[in-house]
């Protein structure tokens, strides 16, 4: 009979100790990774729910929402830009259609608390209006930039930043807004016709509001005001594009945006004249 000394058992206990330890690393490790990547959401019936509405003008059509949810049990581990070892709440994403209710009114409903193994929360949502397709500038003009609205419901920040938040402590909120249809002509790598939104802040607006349950949204298109935006043909420093507004006034700056408040002057003051 082959004989094991003291050591050589301490070592096997020493092996299997490990192991054990090794094992039930693995079994959380999976445990963990099975939470972060299990999406699915089960939310309560009679949950809370937040309501939007938008209600377009012709022209436009709504964007599809972008929906985001964060869970706070089911988190992922990253590092800083300084290399340091921090952890996250995991995110859940996707895209959500309007329903249309009437003819210009379209609607959903979102959840608070999307349930699940992760326990999903409802963090932020980024909605708005573009132009239809095709445009009344053209068929080969192109959906630009604003006429975006995000709703934050957390404290993180939402996936796109495009304006100072605005706080809102109510349950409700109102977004009515004007906007000027800014058609831009570039012709550096290739020709490109956009119609964008221009608004207040750029045309995109951000709010902070935890304890909203609805919003609605009203974008108001001057659609006869329309401001043209033509780029150099060349790189040439210090030549920018050009801004040619429906008074005559034609301004070259650095800036992609057009003056929303110079568009606000034009219209009223034609308006007033009527």
């Amino acid at each position: 009979m082959k004989r094991v000394t003291v050591a050589q058992s301490m070592c096997r206990k020493g092996r299997m100790t490990n192991l054990k330890l090794l094992v039930g690393v693995m079994i959380l490790m999976l445990s963990m990774s099975g939470c972060a990547t299990d999406r699915t959401m089960s939310p309560a019936p009679e949950g809370e729910k937040v309501s939007f509405s938008i209600k377009l003008p012709e022209g436009l059509e709504a964007k599809p929402m972008r929906v985001m949810y964060r869970s706070a049990i089911c988190r992922h581990v990253t590092h800083d830009a300084h290399g340091r070892r921090e952890t996250l709440d995991r995110y859940n994403g996707f895209d959500l259609t309007l329903r249309r209710i009437k003819n210009d009114l379209y609607e959903a409903e979102l959840y608070v608390d999307g349930g699940g193994p992760c326990r999903w929360r409802l963090s932020n949502v980024d909605l708005g209006v573009q132009y239809s397709v095709p445009t009344p500038f053209g068929v080969d003009a192109t959906p630009g930039w604003g006429g975006g609205l995000i709703v934050v419901f957390d404290s993180n920040n939402p996936q796109r930043q495009i304006s100072s938040p605005i706080t809102v402590k109510d349950a409700v909120l109102n977004v009515i807004e004007n906007y000027y249809p800014l058609v831009s002509e570039r012709f550096i790598n290739g020709y490109a016709k956009q119609v964008s939104l221009v608004g207040v802040d750029g045309g995109d607006l951000t709010y902070t509001a935890p304890h909203v349950r609805k919003v609605y949204s009203e974008p108001v298109l001057h659609g006869d005001y329309v401001v043209r935006s033509i780029a150099p043909k060349k790189n040439v420093k210090g030549d920018f594009p050009k801004f040619y507004y429906p008074d005559g006034t034609v301004q070259s700056h650095w800036r992609s945006e057009a003056d929303f408040k110079k568009m606000q002057e034009i219209r009223l003051k034609a308006e007033a004249s009527k």
